[in-house]
């Protein structure tokens, strides 16, 4: 799922989210609560959503590599862009569609102004971390990331974030795995609810994209 937030009164800013690693019954509910969430936050006026080919139509078949959804996300940016020209661009992603992001961000005539990787797959199949992208990229990063994700270990992301040229952020979802959500236990012992988790990780993204746009 990806989706674009088109300029509201505060922010004059598109922003993109893709999330294709979301289980199929959990992308409306993400899309729903997300595009909600990100758009009262961020005052945009409008949120469109779309998927990469291979998990449109409720279909899901296997994902390609991800350099193969580069020049599909790029088209779909691109289209954006002349919908509302001369207007701020801020890319985000979940998961697959983040590490898309990072790739697309530096494509000529972009213009991005920032990323946000909503679940940034940082370790791939094998275990090995994939940082290539982010060492090269030049744009503020933002990362949201839950404790307990296994793509992601906080504590390999923390030395590439040392080494990225970029300025980025984190924000860290405590309790929370890939796709953010918190188990029951620990919601009890911290007296909080995944909604509120949810709450201050939109809240921390709106900080994040007004220092850049």
């Amino acid at each position: 799922m990806n989706l674009h937030m088109y300029p509201g009164p505060l922010y004059d800013v598109n922003v993109e989210i893709s999330c294709p690693q979301f289980l199929d019954a959990l992308v409306m509910y993400a899309e729903n609560r997300w595009k909600g969430l990100l758009a009262k936050e961020l005052q945009v006026v409008e949120v469109v959503t779309f998927d990469y080919p291979y998990i449109s139509g409720g279909k899901r078949g296997a994902p390609p590599k991800v350099e193969k959804l580069v020049d599909f996300h790029v088209e779909v940016v691109k289209k954006t862009l002349a919908k509302y020209p001369g207007h701020p661009l801020v890319l985000a992603g979940k998961s697959m569609g983040s590490r898309v992001s990072c790739m697309v961000v530096g494509e000529e005539g972009l213009g991005a102004s920032a990323v946000v990787c909503l679940g940034y797959p940082l370790k791939g199949m094998n275990g090995a971390v994939r940082d290539e992208t982010l060492l090269q990229l030049t744009v503020p990063i933002m990362f949201v990331q839950g404790s307990k994700d296994g793509f992601c270990p906080l504590e390999k992301l923390e030395p590439v974030r040392k080494k990225m040229k970029s300025n980025n952020e984190l924000h860290v979802v405590e309790g929370g795995d890939h796709s953010f959500k918190i188990v029951k236990k620990h919601l009890q012992s911290t007296g909080s609810t995944q909604e509120d988790a949810e709450d201050h990780a939109v809240h921390a993204i709106a900080m994040f994209v007004s220092k850049y746009i």
